[in-house]
């Protein structure tokens, strides 16, 4: 998971909204709709790295089409200590969920 993470967060040009959506998703299970409104970013945006995410296991969702809910896998779960880690070598510490750290 430190590989997929450093690949995925800190070693990325989109890595800062990654770790808001992890971070937002953490906090509350949510679509993109309400993902895209919560971190102000292009829902678009919002798609291509929530696909991403769950690509790489980071990410599971439940439901279809627009009420599609995102989850942290349990993988993830366990994890959130290396999210941590990985967000602070990349500098990237003062990004929280809901903040303008895109």
């Amino acid at each position: 998971m430190r590989r997929v993470l450093w690949w995925l967060i800190g070693g990325s040009r989109g890595g800062r909204n990654r770790l808001r959506i992890i971070r937002a998703l953490d906090d509350m299970p949510m679509n993109a709709n309400q993902l895209s409104n919560e971190l102000d970013l292009d829902y678009k945006t919002t798609q291509h790295h929530l696909e991403l995410l769950v690509e790489n296991n980071v990410l599971m969702t439940m439901g279809d089409n627009y009420g599609k809910t995102y989850f942290l896998t349990d993988r993830m779960e366990a994890n959130l200590d290396v999210l941590d880690e990985v967000a602070r070598k990349a500098n990237l510490t003062d990004v929280s969920a809901g903040g303008d750290g895109a």
